[in-house]
């Protein structure tokens, strides 16, 4: 029986690829045999990336998505993509009382707008193949109030709400569009305003007793870009560890 998670033949481009999340995202698909197209802002961390990844003919295509001429020169540069995972953002805790301007530009175009119009440009260049998989990376902050988490959560939101929208349009090409909503991951994110000691206290409230890996949201989002989810579409994932 063919494997029905596999990726081989495909190529992926995978964002926010220089740690964390989108780093185990990478190496994963590069496992189930695709051809990845790494990209974020840090160069160095980038290679270190691409060291990781198993097999051949993969591409390191540095980019500040923020940046409207660096995000065209990705796209100029990339091939046609049979996936997509856009895993790049940021976090800042600000009380509500505080926000200002800055503080909404500061999540917001890292967020939302910047894959929204990388997004955009993808399909308009035409750089999206018939029956590709496109995923977001979201959080269950979206749902979950957290006090001073309000720029974060709501980015988020808008996040899930686009890629419904999207994937109501993409379907006439059978592109499928989904989210996956991670809890709390160990990465650099997670020690945006906590030290580790306090997150590791946090993490036995859990139902299973830790936080989530960057390996363990990198198998669903395999699931996701392979043929195995090719019945779904518009969907929004939690992947929790219970909580």
């Amino acid at each position: 029986m063919q494997n029905p998670f596999t990726l081989a033949g495909k190529t992926v481009l995978v964002t926010g690829a220089s740690s964390g999340i989108g780093r185990g995202i990478a190496i994963a698909c590069a496992g189930m045999g695709a051809r990845v197209i790494l990209t974020a802002r840090n160069q160095v961390r980038l290679q270190e990336t691409l060291s990781l990844l198993e097999g051949d003919g993969h591409v390191v295509i540095p980019a500040d998505l923020t940046d409207e001429a660096q995000r065209h020169a990705l796209v100029e540069q990339v091939s046609s993509l049979d996936g997509l995972v856009q895993c790049a953002g940021v976090m800042n805790r600000v009380p509500g009382k505080s926000i200002g301007k800055e503080d909404i530009d500061s999540v917001f175009l890292p967020n939302v707008e910047a894959p929204m119009l990388l997004q955009a440009e993808l399909l308009q260049e035409r750089k999206i193949c018939k029956e590709a998989s496109i995923v977001y990376i979201a959080s269950i902050a979206a749902r979950s109030a957290v006090a001073g988490n309000a720029l974060y959560s709501a980015s988020k939101a808008a996040l899930i709400s686009y890629a419904k929208c999207l994937a109501l349009e993409l379907a006439p090409r059978k592109i499928r569009v989904n989210c996956i909503c991670p809890a709390m991951v160990w990465t650099d994110l997670a020690l945006v305003g906590a030290t580790k000691e306090e997150l590791e206290a946090d993490q036995l409230k859990y139902p299973l007793k830790r936080y989530g890996t960057p390996e363990d949201i990198a198998n669903l989002a395999i699931y996701l870009l392979s043929d195995a989810s090719c019945w779904m579409t518009g969907s929004c994932v939690e992947i929790t560890g219970g909580g």
